[in-house]
């Protein structure tokens, strides 16, 4: 059957039911409409993201994932705007316009000095610091001086806010004003790269930068020449940042007054301009001060004339029969609204709004509750819950009590806590929570971009902020939900620096109200955000974090997410070097790096007595391929050494570092050669070891050295010469067959030329040979000195291929100084190769 054209076998019913109906079938609905039975699933926004080399994808489930960007998918490289686009991206980005009737344009008082002076050194590339106290006009006159540089840039005039803004976010903000890249955020060295070549006149208000952050925005970009709006208590950049100093100070009395007069429209009497002397000396000279007291004398006005004056139906028009009832005419005491006081003049924040509407007064009350920030206009009849609540913010603004700030509006200095000391913060907790669920639902709807959402960050951070602080589950709770929809978004807006105050907010959000799975999500979002930014370090204490939480709840989904991005930290940041593996012809037999220090050659001098790694390696397999003819160095990382040489160098000195390492006691071990007279004598070298009877196999451990003196001639690697009244000597045999020691646990006696029955085999990668020859007879003319040992040796022990530290194994029985695998290699070979090896033996010895 056709898969396009389904029929209703698949869908559970039998095509023949459909046939046998008897009533009138219920006509087809079309594909797109909607159903109303069951609810529409909600659209999950799913944004891929270029940072740098990485692909980062924006999962809003179960988190963002990023990856190594695949071949062939790179972005274009950022393309310039045209002066018509950078002129469009200002004013997406300007805060809106207010509702209502226009503001009276004000005029730039007292300040073509300063005009001329910013400039002519932005003209001149240098860039200048305007500093004056909050309230100065330095957002006015920054306006006036960009209007005069927009042609003496190659790249026109960018303006940026500096509220809440780091140098990073500064320096993103200037290169997505000059270069188009959508869904693309270069890396930081890339992104240096690009704003290197801006050329532009950079003015940036309301900065809370300084210090070395700023001497780092000024040395990113040397073409371009920044004009900043700061406050005295700013911290100045360094001194080679070469920034010019230009101080504003606040109007003179004439001034004054006549920014007065603009404001109110008319003419002062004399008791206003005597009023207005006085609030020039109190507020010293600051221009909002002014505009606000200029809105104290316009309510005045307001309240003062006749409200019949000015009907809705015109100038002193006759009302109709069907109009409501005409108000009641006012009396001389209420028309006589006296002046404000001096100290209502100088802090009139509180006597503005209480002659506002309401609908104003209650934005009041949600902007104190988030911060001083501003809704945007379009969000304040669902708060307030009145249909013409966007009016109020033109009410606000006509009255001086907000300022822009980038592309919103927050409430102008001072005003903040003013009306908290005026009782408007009285219910914040409560305004906070709702605006944190209106912005939870409004971020989460499908309609809902990220630029909209990043266009309202600072009050969506400011409502969690509000929340977090107070401890409270619920509150907690709302913070957490706010946080957990508009935290994607965000990201997806390439406004990293809210995306991570949301996040961090979240977290400690989630952790106050006890969500564990809501946690781990924001710290898998902190690592991700930590490894896009090139901070490895903490994205691997995040995404570690996270993974803990989420194997904790069997969030099997979010722990490969948190595993994969832990991986790419790993593999940036060197943890994942693959082990170095040696060729087929270098696999020899490796034996324990605690067992066997090492191998000097011969003529060297003898390792350390006490040589003992401190922290022991888990033990390898051991490849079963024949060892090379030269030993390979130690393998990095390994912790282990490769038993290497010839046999009869090993014969000669490896049983001392392997007695010594394994027990901790001291060995005497003593290599003597036959005759020298005698060039034709085997060289061959075995060593017996004997215990004396009473004495148990075990029974010294390698933990619980002897206590005996240590022989200053059983240094491994050397010779001692055999007298007869030496304590220990080794035995030279022709035979090439190891002598089992006297306590061999198969009961064979010592003078027997069979080896005993020892798991050289399992120890050793070498294969054992299993041809034996027959034992060639000794030399009438050599000579057999032997000694016998006045101190207990234990027995060594074989090592294990356990992967975790055991108990010593049983103790072994080969007495050959080669240890198990080569004292079989050495039984098998000696005969065949005793002619041929005498005078290498000589060499050997000597």
């Amino acid at each position: 059957m056709d898969p396009t054209h389904q029929g209703p076998e698949e869908y559970g019913q039998n095509a023949n039911d459909s046939d046998r109906s008897d009533g009138p079938r219920r006509p087809s609905r079309e594909s797109n409409a909607a159903d109303f039975g069951q609810p529409t699933p909600q659209q999950v926004r799913v944004v891929q993201v270029t940072v740098g080399d990485l692909l980062l994808t924006v999962n809003p489930v179960d988190g963002s994932e990023v990856e190594a960007c695949p071949p062939g998918s790179e972005p274009d490289a950022p393309a310039r705007r045209t002066p018509a686009e950078r002129a469009g991206h200002e004013r997406a980005g300007a805060p809106p316009v207010p509702a209502g009737p226009p503001a009276p344009q004000l005029p730039l008082l007292e300040r073509q000095e300063e005009r001329e002076r910013l400039v002519s050194l932005l003209a001149r590339g240098r860039s200048v610091r305007l500093t004056g106290q909050a309230g100065s006009g330095r957002t006015a006159l920054l306006d006036a001086v960009a209007a005069d540089c927009t042609d003496l840039a190659p790249d026109g005039v960018v303006r940026l806010s500096g509220h809440r803004r780091t140098a990073a976010d500064l320096l993103y903000g200037l290169f997505d004003a000059i270069h188009h890249a959508p869904l693309h955020r270069p890396g930081p060295e890339e992104l240096l790269a690009l704003v290197r070549s801006i050329g532009a006149v950079v003015v940036i208000d309301d900065l809370e930068i300084g210090g070395a952050a700023l001497d780092g925005l000024l040395e990113a970009t040397p073409e371009c020449a920044f004009l900043f709006g700061t406050t005295p208590d700013l911290t100045p950049p360094g001194v080679d940042a070469h920034l010019e100093e230009v101080l504003l100070a606040g109007l003179g009395r004439s001034a004054s007054l006549e920014l007065l007069a603009k404001v109110v429209e008319r003419p002062l009497t004399e008791d206003e301009r005597n009023w207005a002397g006085d609030l020039w000396f109190e507020s010293e000279g600051l221009p909002l001060r002014f505009v606000q007291a200029g809105s104290l004398l316009r309510q005045r006005d307001r309240l003062n004339t006749d409200p019949a004056a000015f009907d809705e139906y015109d100038y002193f028009e006759p009302r109709p029969d069907d109009a409501p009832p005409a108000p009641e005419a006012p009396t001389a005491e209420t028309l006589d609204v006296p002046l404000p006081s001096l100290g209502e003049g100088a802090a009139p924040a509180v006597l503005l709004a209480s002659r506002l509407s309401e609908a104003a007064r209650e934005t009041l009350r949600f902007t104190v509750a988030l911060g001083g920030e501003v809704p945007h206009q379009a969000h304040l009849p669902a708060l307030v819950g009145d249909t013409h609540a966007d009016a109020a913010l033109g009410e606000l603004a006509g009255c001086g009590l907000l300022s822009p700030a980038g592309p919103r509006y927050r409430l102008a200095a001072g005003v903040l806590a003013q009306l908290e000391a005026g009782g408007y913060a009285e219910e914040a907790a409560a305004h906070a929570r709702t605006a944190a669920q209106h912005y939870a639902w409004w971020v989460s709807h499908p309609s809902v971009t990220p630029q909209r959402a990043v266009a309202e960050a600072d009050a969506i951070v400011a409502a969690m902020g509000r929340l977090v602080p107070d401890g409270e589950a619920g509150q907690a709770s709302a913070a957490v939900l706010l946080a957990r929809s508009a935290a994607p978004a965000l990201a997806a807006g390439m406004s990293w620096g809210a995306w991570e105050k949301a996040l961090r907010a979240g977290q400690e959000a989630a952790r106050i109200a006890g969500e564990v799975a809501e946690e781990a999500y924001f710290h898998h979002e902190l690592g991700v955000l930590a490894l896009c930014s090139g901070n490895l370090d903490r994205a691997r204490t995040e995404l570690e974090t996270s993974i803990s939480m989420r194997g904790a709840l069997a969030d099997k989904s979010g722990a490969v997410a948190g595993r994969r991005a832990l991986a790419l930290v790993a593999d940036r940041s060197g943890g994942f070097a693959p082990p170095a593996r040696p060729q087929a012809a270098d696999e020899v037999p490796a034996v324990r790096h605690d067992l066997l220090a090492g191998t000097p050659p011969v003529g060297s001098p003898a390792p350390p007595l006490f040589a003992r790694q401190t922290v022991e390696q888990d033990p390898t397999l051991i490849s079963s391929l024949p060892p090379g003819p030269r030993a390979t160095a130690p393998k990095p990382g390994g912790g282990r050494v490769l038993l290497g040489g010839a046999r009869r160098n090993l014969a000669a000195a490896g049983a001392g570092a392997l007695l010594v390492a394994v027990l901790g006691t001291v060995v005497t071990l003593g290599l003597t050669a036959g005759d020298p007279e005698e060039p034709g004598g085997s060289r061959n070298v075995t060593t017996e070891q004997s215990s004396p009877e009473g004495t148990p196999d075990d029974a010294s451990s390698a933990d619980e050295p002897d206590d005996g003196p240590a022989p200053d001639d059983g240094a491994p690697g050397e010779e001692t010469p055999a007298t007869p009244g030496t304590s220990a000597s080794a035995t030279p045999s022709t035979s090439g067959s190891p002598s089992p020691a006297p306590s061999s646990p198969d009961g064979s006696s010592p003078g027997t030329g069979e080896s005993s029955s020892t798991p050289s085999s399992s120890t050793s990668g070498a294969p054992t040979p299993t041809r034996s020859s027959p034992p060639a007879p000794s030399p009438s003319t050599s000579t057999s000195p032997s000694v016998t040992p006045t101190e207990s040796e234990p027995e060594p022990t074989p090592p294990t291929e356990t992967p975790t530290e055991e108990p010593p194994p049983p103790p072994d029985t080969t007495s050959s100084a080669s240890g198990p695998a080569e004292s079989a290699g050495a039984s098998a070979s000696s005969t065949a190769e005793a002619p041929a090896e005498s005078d290498d033996s000589t060499e050997a010895a000597a």
